[in-house]
Order: C-alpha cells, then sequence, then structure tokens
C-alpha cells in the first residue's frame, strides 16, 4: 500500500466531520498527487498534537513562517507509507522529542481544511494527537521560532480556534 492508497482508506473509516471528510476524498479522487506539496490544486498535510495528559499540557510549536502557535506538522514525504507515520515523524522531528511519542489509537482526531499562499491553494490536514512520557523534554527545530509546553487553560488565549478544537477533540478521546 502506497501513502495515496493510505490516505483514501483513512479517510474513508474517519467518522467525523462528513462534509470535510467527503470533500478531502473528492480531492483525491481528483489529484493522484494530492498527498503531496507539488499538488497546486491543494495536498494532505499530517499533524499531531503532542499532550502530555499526565501534566495537562501541551507542546506547541511557534511556526517560522506564519509566526502563531501551532501542534507539529507539514507535509507527507515520498518516504512516508501512512498519514499517521507522517504526522508522528513531523511531531518527532519538530518537538525533539526523541523517543516515547505514540500516536493516540483511533486514527484521526480531526480534520482542519485551511488557506495557504500560492502557488498551492489549500492545506488537508489530517490531525493526529501524540503522547507524550511525562518526562519528555523538547527541542526546538529550525523549523520554529519558539517551542512551549502550556496548560491546557493557556491554549485559547494562544492558538488559532483550528488547535483549540484539536485539543478539545483530544482531550474528549482521552
Amino acid at each position: 500500500m502506497n501513502l495515496y492508497d493510505d490516505a483514501v482508506l483513512v479517510l474513508k473509516g474517519y467518522e467525523g466531520q462528513p462534509e470535510l471528510r467527503d470533500l478531502y476524498l473528492e480531492h483525491l479522487a481528483a489529484h493522484p498527487d494530492g498527498v503531496y506539496k507539488p499538488c497546486q490544486a491543494g495536498h494532505i498535510t499530517g499533524s499531531a498534537l503532542v499532550i502530555d495528559p499526565a501534566g495537562g499540557r501541551v507542546l506547541l510549536t511557534l511556526h517560522k513562517k506564519l509566526g502563531i502557535w501551532l501542534q507539529m506538522g507539514g507535509h507527507c514525504e515520498p518516504e512516508d507509507t501512512t498519514l499517521a507515520g507522517a504526522a508522528l515523524r513531523e511531531a518527532v522531528e519538530e518537538s525533539g522529542i526523541a523517543s516515547g511519542l505514540t500516536l493516540l489509537p483511533g486514527g484521526p482526531v480531526r480534520l482542519d481544511r485551511h488557506p495557504i499562499p500560492a502557488p498551492c491553494n489549500w492545506h488537508l490536514d489530517v490531525q493526529y494527537a501524540a503522547l507524550a512520557p511525562a518526562d519528555a523534554v523538547a527541542e526546538i527545530s529550525e523549523e520554529s521560532l519558539d517551542l512551549r509546553w502550556f496548560p491546557y487553560e493557556e491554549v485559547a488565549a494562544v492558538a488559532d480556534t483550528s488547535v483549540v478544537r484539536l485539543l478539545e477533540a483530544t482531550r474528549a478521546r482521552l
């Protein structure tokens, strides 16, 4: 199975947000390259909210280009064979947590479609949650301006609505 096939399978199995899920599936049906950055009509991305349930906190990155606090995530790479694997790879790369991150069982937590600058038009983000060990030590990557743990209660004050919804959905699944 390749990344495209995995994306279709994952999205068909995702039971939340049916209108957005169907839009993602229509996009993939029309664009066989729709899982990769060069697809100018938009492309699938994978992200993961790094969460420490024992500490009641989440790790957010201050995005270098956008200047806002977000979950870890980014583009699928040719070596990625699954969306979950792409999201976990991004979480490890951007958090600097080399071991111990595991995805919350049950597949994606949410979907979020947001516009991006031309030549591409849309990120079709498939959002997971990654559980961090209580003793996890984060290390900033070159992709971030900053990296910081936030208590659940502070997320709404620093992050956009998509991150707040992702945190709410993740906590509901825990």
